[in-house]
């Protein structure tokens, strides 16, 4: 299997690329984050969606849903635009909206691929069984490492750590070309069980496993000591675990220090217009590192609008956005828009002397 976690998918679509300047003409997303409902069915410590001390999800109402036919008309406008890739993530638990069927059974009639984010614990049924034959990926995101530790990490019954390491299995079982992965959220209370939960997931058949830290504070330099007194034990962890399990599980170590500083030097977002957010309330976000950020990052709204339609008109939209004034915190997108913004800025009387 190739890289999964690369920067440079995004020069497979050099003409996208080289549509994202202020000048040029807008073409279609290539990918699209879905959040189909703000309910949720655990409540984790560390989601960013619902402390108040981050500034990502400060505006989420946890009752929005995206209506179905509402849905079924976005993914009729992915569809005409050429859309790659859906992906439906938080808000809440997309597995919990209830119109989520409906989805994925109209989306297994295109050629775009979907998947999603989850916390595993309706991962059965229908909605298993559409995900295994025809996603292209799942990952469960996980904290606990037993029955004791999910209820106290995320407010849930004391049979839950069974009930997803239970679906996961049956999941793979079901068989089907879908990866299914685990991302695992590393804080001090649950470092030192790294390799034990490893080791569960290798024996019920899960393709990888990826590990990042809890982010605490939008403060990269105060989540860093968060994670100070643990840091070296963990990377232990996450070596053994490598080491002896590497062979059958793909381990991605993604637990590494933030930033102490989260300044950007650039005044516009480009990979807003390659991937972005629809939110439960149909507003328009650059990133899942702004949705429901009314003040700083809405971009628009297709609550009265189609999509398609909304898309076409708005790439100024694109430009309202200045990352060095709002976006000095995590940003999923600020080493790919360096590149982009770098590959842009290239003198094309140059480019011969590569």
């Amino acid at each position: 299997m190739g890289l999964l976690y690369t920067k440079y998918k995004m020069f497979h679509y050099k003409d996208k690329l080289d549509s994202l300047p202020r000048d040029k003409a807008i073409t279609s997303p290539i990918h699209i984050r879905i959040k189909p409902t703000n309910v949720c069915n655990h409540d984790c410590w560390y989601c960013a969606y619902k402390v108040s001390h981050l500034q990502l999800g400060k505006d989420m109402v946890e009752r929005d849903f995206i209506p179905e036919q509402k849905m079924l008309e976005i993914i009729d406008d992915c569809e005409k635009m050429g859309v790659k890739a859906i992906t439906f993530s938080g808000g809440g638990e997309p597995l919990v909206y209830k119109y989520m069927p409906q989805t994925l059974r109209r989306l297994i009639q295109t050629n775009i691929a979907f998947a999603t984010l989850t916390n595993g614990a309706r991962l059965d049924g229908e909605i298993a069984e559409i995900f295994a034959k025809y996603g292209t990926w799942v990952r469960v995101s996980m904290d606990g490492y037993d029955n004791e530790s999910y209820q106290k990490f995320r407010g849930v019954g004391k049979n839950e750590f069974d009930r997803i390491i239970s679906n996961m299995e049956k999941f793979k079982k079901i068989g089907g070309p879908c990866y299914l992965g685990v991302s695992y959220i590393v804080g001090h209370e649950n470092w030192h069980k790294i390799y034990e939960i490893a080791k569960i997931l290798k024996e019920i058949g899960i393709d990888s496993l990826k590990i990042s830290p809890a982010i605490v504070s939008n403060d990269g330099e105060k989540t860093n000591l968060y994670h100070q007194d643990f840091y070296k034990n963990a990377k232990e962890e996450i070596k053994k675990a490598q080491d002896d399990f590497g062979g059958t599980l793909e381990i991605y170590d993604s637990y590494h220090y933030q930033l102490n500083s989260f300044k950007k030097d650039y005044n516009w977002c480009p990979y807003s217009q390659m991937l972005m957010v629809i939110g439960a309330d149909l507003n328009i976000y650059p990133c899942q590192d702004k949705a429901y950020n009314l003040d700083e990052a809405l971009l628009g709204s297709i609550k009265d609008i189609s999509f398609r339609k909304w898309w076409l008109q708005n790439k100024e939209a694109f430009f309202k956005i200045n990352p060095s004034c709002v976006c000095n915190h995590h940003c999923v997108a600020h080493e790919k828009n360096k590149i982009i913004i770098e590959y842009l800025g290239a003198d094309k009387k140059h480019l011969g002397f590569v």
